[in-house]
């Protein structure tokens, strides 16, 4: 489980292809290294991961044929920098919202609208479906940030994102086109697909 609140950038420094999928191997920072463990999990731009090695500040991570087909982590390449977050504990604060690390779809950037008021990033769905559980001043998580939903057109959505979140994470660095993973709010999807059950039943 994690909460949303990107700890930390680190780096993905080597890509090893195997029979399974690939190995990534991430240079985590400093910060992040205190008491971590092989068999723990972090979240990578919003998907849920498995530390395999740890070899100093150098930490890899196995990612199977799935995970590279439904998210963008299969299109990262050496040198690029992603979102990071340890998982949560029960005595942490959250500060976010409860995210479980696995992705629902990919989105698209649309458009960006960098004012001097504001900063509005527009994205539109690859799965249209997953648009029923996008709600206006919802959760929403984009790679691993956890962000509210601001206007709705269709499956298009946007987000304000404010300097901070600019400052330490990557979203500020993609542009138009660029993908993102999406993870829709858990408990959303709950209420949703419960009540079209029950008005299936009537």
């Amino acid at each position: 489980m994690f909460t949303g609140i990107v700890q930390g950038i680190a780096e993905l420094c080597v890509i090893k292809e195997n029979k399974y999928g690939r190995t990534h191997v991430m240079k985590m920072p400093q910060i992040l290294l205190s008491g971590l463990e092989i068999g723990a999990s972090v979240s990578h731009n919003g998907c849920c991961l498995t530390v395999t090695k740890i070899t100093g500040v150098y930490v890899s991570f196995d990612l199977v044929a799935e995970t590279l087909m439904l998210t963008t982590l299969g299109s990262l390449t050496e040198g690029e920098s992603i979102n990071i977050e340890r998982a949560a504990k029960f005595s942490d604060e959250i500060g976010g919202h409860i995210v479980s690390g696995h992705i629902t779809t990919i989105a698209k950037i649309s458009k960006v609208c960098n004012t001097k008021n504001d900063y509005i990033m527009w994205l539109t769905l690859a799965d249209p479906y997953q648009s029923k559980y996008v709600f206006y001043k919802g959760f929403i998580t984009i790679d691993g940030i956890s962000l509210t939903v601001g206007d709705i057109m269709g499956d298009t959505f946007c987000v304000h994102l404010i300097p901070e979140t600019l400052l330490r994470t990557t979203i500020g660095s993609k542009d138009i086109d660029h993908r993102v993973n999406v993870e829709v709010d858990l408990h959303t999807k709950i209420l949703v697909d419960t009540a079209e059950r029950v008005l299936v039943r009537r």
